[in-house]
């Protein structure tokens, strides 16, 4: 019997004559354009650039549906009367236009939020601070090994809701999930995942606590058969678990915990009631750094119960990572390794990305201010960077950070500063010698000089396969 959902059918009759606001014309919403005219809502679409700052096609689209539109800093003054407002994540609830109309009746929601209401299957869900894109993308990889329909969302992959039509009960759908796409969620995954919580997007956020508030949306709507996958060794998701409603799985590469999955001795491990089963050993694993190792453990954790080990094993071990994550761009002749992190936008992560090499780096930093504390990096760039090329609206904030540490320690280190990615680059190529790593890896946002973080990595890359002997 062909399946039919329901759900889905009925909300598409509700669409029929409602006025819906679509707000911010992002990579996320545009598709519900085509999706409201199908289902011949009122449609008015709201985003604070001017026109001529906005895809031209999908002006003219917009245009020739009839829509209405509302554009500029002040765009939200006419948002007013609607049934149903779908935001941008980075149009954030607590807005005073969305809360007014909250509290007159419309229905706020996101396109990733209605997609978990609507869609018939499991639902898997990644966020954190640090390594949801590596640890999203090996659970996608893991099910898609073993045969399951998986549609891969959120913050990668595709906008997934006018998907929801094809998706079948027995697909699954993988999403890596933001602060800001989380806040104010009213539904959560069957299985969620929280890799870490650390500060980040304090540009955005009020206060940490609000960053971390909206983290646990991830999961507190979940049922009693659902899943939540804690990283045991960051404080702040260990005390998750108080709250939770499904079950808990923590993993650790600090501790030999009794149950969860465990980096033990250079081992992955699962462990239950106290009985360690050796899972691979990391030096079989092609991804490098310690932290991706929390991540693999998290990917495991997350497919558990959907997929036998053999062929979560054969996954993770073939697999390379993701770009702008630790990526070798270019090997010279004289042995330089070149490697773009881009997507290291906190200090955690670049810490991490420092750490993964045995060996003093040359380190490229600094973009975009978060308005995050810089001092937790100054210590791992002392022991761990040779010659440091900062850049960006941080690289005050970083330096100040770490001369600080090096006039505690009593040390010196190169210090040098960039005007541009590309004399970055070339700085790097003139400090570098035989057999040295050189790691792009900002701790800082991108939107200071870049479209966001993956054209910061491409820029990155086709400069150094440019210029780089």
């Amino acid at each position: 019997m062909k399946f039919v959902n329901e759900k889905l059918n009925e909300f598409n009759e509700y669409l029929n004559g409602r006025k819906v606001a679509i707000i911010g014309l992002g990579v996320s919403n545009i598709p519900l354009i085509d999706y409201m005219r199908k289902y011949k809502a009122q449609v008015t679409v709201f985003d604070n650039r001017t026109i001529d700052d906005i895809d031209k096609s999908v002006m003219d689209k917009i245009v020739s549906y009839g829509m209405k539109f509302s554009l500029g800093h002040d765009c939200l003054s006419m948002l007013k009367g609607f049934d149903l407002i779908f935001r941008s994540p980075s149009c954030l609830p607590n807005r005073e236009e969305l809360v007014a109309e909250t509290e007159r009746g419309a229905i706020v929601t996101t396109e990733i939020e209605m997609l978990l209401e609507l869609c018939p299957c499991k639902t898997i869900g990644i966020t954190g601070s640090d390594g949801k894109t590596t640890t999203t993308t090996l659970t996608y990889e893991i099910l898609k090994a073993k045969g399951y329909n998986v549609f891969l969302g959120g913050n990668i992959g595709i906008p997934l809701f006018t998907k929801v039509e094809e998706m079948l009960p027995e697909d699954i759908v993988v999403l890596e999930m933001s602060s800001f796409q989380l806040m104010n969620m009213k539904i959560s995954p069957n299985i969620a995942v929280v890799t870490n919580v650390t500060p980040n997007h304090l540009d955005y956020h009020t206060d940490l606590e609000e960053y971390t508030e909206a983290k646990k949306e991830i999961f507190k709507h979940q049922l009693e058969d659902d899943i939540l996958i804690l990283n045991y060794d960051n404080l702040v998701t260990r005390e998750f678990a108080k709250e939770a409603k499904g079950k808990v799985i923590f993993f650790s590469d600090q501790e030999r915990l009794d149950n969860g999955y465990i980096v033990d001795e250079g081992t992955i491990k699962f462990c239950e009631n106290k009985l360690r089963k050796h899972i691979l050993n990391v030096k079989d694993v092609a991804l490098i750094g310690k932290h991706n190792y929390q991540n693999i453990c998290a990917a495991l954790a997350a497919t558990r119960t959907l997929v036998d080990e053999m062929t979560a094993k054969k996954v993770v071990t073939e697999f390379e990572g993701v770009h702008h994550r630790l990526e070798l761009v270019k090997k010279t002749s004289n042995g330089v390794k070149w490697y773009n992190d881009s997507a290291s936008s906190t200090p955690t992560r670049t810490i991490s990305g420092i750490k993964s090499f045995g060996k003093k780096v040359i380190l490229i930093a600094g973009g975009y201010d978060k308005n995050l504390d810089y001092t937790p990096i100054a210590k791992p760039i002392v022991d761990g960077v040779k010659a440091l090329i900062l850049m960006g609206a941080t690289k005050k904030k970083i330096y100040n950070a770490v001369t600080s540490e090096l006039n505690k320690q009593g040390k010196e280190m190169d210090i040098y500063e960039a005007l541009s990615l590309e004399e970055a680059i070339e700085i790097a190529d003139e400090v570098s010698k035989k057999d040295d790593v050189v790691l792009f890896s900002p701790a800082s946002a991108s939107f200071d000089m870049f479209k966001n973080a993956y054209d910061r990595g491409d820029k990155f890359r086709a400069a150094v396969r440019r210029k780089v002997n």
